[in-house]
């Protein structure tokens, strides 16, 4: 039982996470505009009417209460169509409840259980509903019937309605991969309650028969229905709950009467006459015959059409089938990252066997192992690029999220900004989407709270008053660019180093000359480094800008800053698309090996010593083809022995990074191969020009060469 209400808590957290992220997604797209249209006000309500009900089946009593409030907004708004709602306050209302239950569903994943008080809230949204029925009566407009809330209830059959109520047939069916599908059918039904004089479904054992879900998805969940609202308004609330497709329509008072024993009515197509209500079996196959027996029929193929005055029943062919589903399937995310984690090791076990010194004997026939070999490489590869895309996600969720704290951080400085995003269908490793929404929410606050000027300022200098914020995602050589741009103020690097030298970052014997321009720039990320003066509920602490740097070095990212003042600023982040497994190129310096990405590889050439050019301070130019290359030699750089005596003995690896160019000099290459990447140990310093480490087949560690950074 216990491990049931797991399930249960975890569809209901996945499913209403979903929702929210789609209320607050419309949210933002209209919040600029006048008001929302009659598609978004049937969205949010079906969104809380979904939340309600689900809530009500877990008895989270806060939150049902609060998204029926809420719900209640969007019902008069949707039945009066009042002409003078207030937009930006009912913005303001939707992201309050929407941040109270992004709250409640955290507390509900780590204790189990919503723990605040949504009265206050409640409250609240109650004053805006009021302000809003106000003006529809001061409009001359009738106030719509008010919503009952009832506390829910395990089953529902409600009394006999009066003369006006209506009968509905309705057929609802879920993906074919959907879990606990009775479970979802009985949210339905207690959604429906309130609304409904009389209502009856099939399988009726949803909550006491656990097969009665194999029997939904099967058949679909079928349910009649006595109220006094229309079909578009029950066609409305029969939205969200997993649902993937519904059929519904209205019935007679004798059919409804008759439940589930008779073909029920539904709207459809493919008409086929079958006479009166009153037709046998023998009657449908002949009609089936009639038809010339085109395809076998299948329980649940046909159902009946309504009939209107005067006319006959007719049988219409249900517009559902087995190819209409999806073919989809909700995987915890721990089992994907435990199957990157075997096929990683499996990579390492392949390296194991292909470079086995045993292979290594002298006049030993080995065509029928390569070929075996280059086929069990081909499959390791395609399998790992295969769970490799699984792990792939968009970048939308996370864009949006900062669309909201713009949103919100502009509001609370009084400042017009203009959000504009490029590139947010960029996919990255989910892992990698962990770590960077907390930098990306660090970096936008930084450009509203000090790149953007304030109104006057903008105008003084010629700018338009309202600023703008660009966030850009692309993909560039196996890495993500990540880019937050402004057409503020800039930075003055003056200022910064006066601060920076104030702040005792900059040694006293430094000059602002001994730096560039990008380097003082950098100085915004120490620790406790601030240009702001006060402190202030945004800035002033000089810890935001900190938490972007140390976030990024847990996933091998680097931050990269440019400004031009007066003109604006842009803060760029260049992360690994994927922490797992890269393609790379085994090198040797002595009895050292490493590895480098192939996508950071130019090209390979020997060079010959009258090629590099030497400076006085040391360092070493390689002249190719009219282009200077900075030459690295790595047996310098690490203190290693080299096995090589002159430079036209070695190799030179051509590497371009934005517009800085190094040529890396090494012993040889040893081959190309897929490697797994695993992080340097913490209790290892962090060395310039290595991003982490991997194991060979031999069992021997190589290290990783960050281009990024190996100049340093």
């Amino acid at each position: 039982m216990a491990e049931e209400m797991d399930s249960m808590l975890d569809m209901y957290l996945y499913e209403n996470g979903q929702l929210l992220e789609q209320l607050e997604l419309t949210t933002l797209q209209k919040k600029d505009e006048d008001s929302f249209d009659e598609n978004d006000i049937n969205e949010f309500f079906r969104i809380m009417h979904t939340i309600k009900g689900s809530s009500g089946i877990m008895m989270f009593d806060d939150i049902m209460k609060l998204a029926h409030k809420l719900e209640d907004v969007f019902f008069y708004i949707r039945e009066s169509k009042p002409d003078n709602v207030p937009h930006l306050e009912l913005v303001d209302k939707i992201f309050a409840v929407a941040d109270f239950f992004r709250a409640e569903f955290e507390n509900i994943e780590e204790n189990g259980e919503p723990t605040q008080d949504s009265s206050d809230l409640i409250k609240d949204i109650d004053k805006f509903l009021s302000k809003i029925k106000k003006e529809i009566v001061e409009e001359d407009k009738e106030l719509p019937t008010k919503e009952e809330d009832e506390e829910p209830q395990q089953f529902y059959i409600g009394a006999a309605g009066g003369e006006t109520s209506k009968y509905y047939y309705v057929e609802c069916y879920y993906r074919n991969d959907t879990q606990m599908s009775n479970i979802h059918a009985y949210a339905l039904v207690n959604s429906l309650k309130e609304k409904v004089d009389e209502m009856y479904y099939s399988p009726e054992d949803i909550i006491t028969n656990e097969d009665s879900a194999d029997v939904i998805l099967e058949q679909g969940f079928r349910i009649l229905i006595k109220s006094h609202i229309s079909l578009d308004e029950l066609k409305i609330l029969l939205g969200g709950f997993d649902v993937e497709s519904t059929d519904a329509s209205e019935c007679s008072k004798e059919e409804f009467e008759a439940g589930f024993d008779v073909p029920a009515p539904i709207n459809g197509s493919d008409v086929i006459d079958l006479g009166d209500m009153g037709t046998d079996d023998s009657d449908v196959e002949q009609s089936k015959t009639e038809e010339g027996n085109k395809e076998d029929v299948k329980p649940g193929d046909y159902v009946i059409q309504a009939k209107s005055a005067g006319k006959k029943a007719t049988l219409a062919k249900s517009k559902r089938s087995k190819g209409a589903s999806q073919s989809f399937i909700s995987v915890n995310v721990n089992k994907i990252d435990q199957l990157m984690d075997l096929i990683g090791e499996i990579v390492i076990a392949e390296s194991v066997v292909l470079q086995n010194p045993d292979l290594n004997v002298e006049g030993l026939n080995l065509t029928n192992f390569n070929k075996s070999a280059a086929q069990l490489t081909k499959f390791t590869s395609e399998l790992q690029d295969v769970i490799m895309s699984m792990r792939m996600m968009p970048l939308t969720n996370t864009f949006q999220k900062m669309n909201r704290i713009v949103f919100d951080t502009s509001r609370k400085v009084g400042k017009n900004i203009d959000f504009k995003m490029i590139g947010e269908d960029t996919e990255v490793d989910k892992n990698i989407i962990e770590n960077i929404s907390d930098p990306l929410m660090h970096m936008i606050r930084n450009s509203i709270d000090h790149g953007i000027e304030e109104k006057e300022e903008r105008i003084a200098a010629g700018k338009p008053e309202k600023g703008t914020i660009t966030l850009e995602a692309k993909n560039e050589a196996g890495k993500v660019v990540i880019c937050v741009q402004d057409d503020g103020g800039g930075m003055n690097p003056e200022k910064l180093f006066a601060k920076a030298k104030k702040n005792g970052i900059v040694p006293p014997d430094k000059t602002i000359r001994d730096y560039t321009n990008k380097e003082i720039y950098q100085f915004i990320t120490a620790p406790g480094f601030s240009t702001n003066e006060q402190v202030t509920e945004l800035s002033g602490r000089g810890v935001g800008m900190d938490v972007v740097v140390k976030n990024l070095s847990k996933i091998g990212g680097i931050l990269e800053i440019d400004s031009e003042y007066g003109v604006g600023s842009s803060m760029t982040l260049k992360i690994p698309l994927t922490l797992a497994i890269i393609s790379g190129i085994l090198l040797e310096v002595g009895k050292q090996r490493f590895v480098i990405e192939t996508n950071s590889v130019k090209e390979f050439i020997n060079v010959k010593q009258s090629n590099i050019v030497k400076e006085p301070n040391g360092e070493e130019y390689l002249n190719v083809r009219g282009q200077h290359y900075m030459v690295v030699r790595l047996s310098e750089k690490y203190n290693i022995k080299s096995s090589v005596n002159s430079i036209d003995e070695g190799i030179m690896i051509l590497t371009e990074y934005e517009d800085r160019r190094i040529s890396i000099f090494v012993d040889k290459l040893l081959g190309g191969q897929e490697i797994v990447v695993k992080p340097i140990p913490d209790y290892i310093k962090k060395v310039n020009g290595l991003s982490g480490c991997t194991q060979l087949g031999d069992g021997s560690i190589a290290l990783i060469l960050d281009t990024a950074t190996i100049a340093g």
